[in-house]
């Protein structure tokens, strides 16, 4: 969660770091360079006065004033989500977020038209002419990969879009597209599964390869600690080698089954594990 402080340039749809001005019976109010913005009661932090400075997100509430809450919705400002629907209206639908007012989709931004109980991948946004926080179902637009911001081995913050025939077309970043293909995948996804990644291969014409994890032996270290704990875990001993499903792996490390040969290779070369017949073993500290 990322603060800021925009000298009372403030946006609903963001967390904002402000000050307590006053405080009254109903809660206390921030500083917005005007009258104040309401912090109801019931989400004031314990031991709060006036001066103190407060880490909060601003909407507008039910009856369309700005107020502001502790609470953390399911998604901010530029944020692509997937939300259950919870009501629906002739002018469009009501998703749960996490507070107290559900966030609204219009119905001309559907792609589909939405039913309570369902579940849809949308992006958060602020409507320009009213000001308020509100929800597309119409990402593509949104989407762009002639002028890229990422590089190849970079990190990045991959959101599963849809299926394709070669594999999981992902929204990198909430800004670009990119493809995780299904041999560098050991489980079913969904549309709205979020995991970390790396961008493999950016081609001439801006197509992007992305793997989940973390390149080479960066994975292979922060993998290593997992191995070695579920080793401690079970009396030094596990199942599984270069000869076991890749499925299986997955399952149980969770890690593909070429992060575990890597992994388990490096531990081996510095005499942490032994490889036996059916799986592999601590070494003995005494031998």
């Amino acid at each position: 969660m990322k603060a800021i402080s925009l000298s009372f340039m403030i946006k609903p749809g963001a967390y904002n770091l402000l000050k307590v001005i006053r405080a009254v019976a109903i809660g206390v109010y921030l500083d917005d360079g005007k009258e104040g913005i309401l912090l109801p009661k019931r989400y004031v932090p314990e031991g709060t006065k006036v001066g103190d400075m407060l880490t909060v997100f601003i909407y507008h509430d039910s009856e369309s004033r700005v107020i502001a809450t502790t609470q953390q919705p399911a998604g901010i400002v530029g944020d692509i989500v997937m939300l259950p629907v919870v009501s629906v209206t002739p002018q469009g639908a009501f998703m749960d977020w996490g507070l107290q007012k559900d966030l609204f989709v219009p119905k001309s931004k559907q792609r589909v038209r939405m039913h309570v109980g369902e579940k849809y991948l949308v992006k958060i946004y602020l409507d320009e002419q009213t000001g308020r926080v509100a929800a597309t179902e119409k990402i593509d637009a949104f989407l762009d990969n002639e002028m890229l911001t990422v590089k190849e081995m970079e990190m990045v913050d991959l959101v599963v879009y849809r299926r394709t025939d070669i594999g999981y077309l992902v929204i990198i970043n909430n800004r670009h597209t990119g493809v995780l293909h299904y041999n560098e995948v050991f489980r079913d996804m969904e549309p709205g599964d979020k995991l970390k990644g790396f961008i493999k291969n950016i081609n001439e014409e801006h197509k992007i390869d992305v793997v989940a994890g973390k390149p080479g032996y960066e994975k292979v270290t922060d993998e290593a600690g997992k191995i070695m704990r579920l080793l401690e875990e079970n009396n030094g001993y596990l199942p599984y080698n270069d000869k076991s499903d890749p499925g299986d792996i997955y399952s149980f490390f969770g890690m593909s089954k070429k992060t575990f040969k890597m992994t388990t290779g490096s531990l081996y070369k510095q005499q942490k594990i032994v490889f036996t017949q059916t799986g592999i073993r601590l070494t003995d500290p005494a031998s």
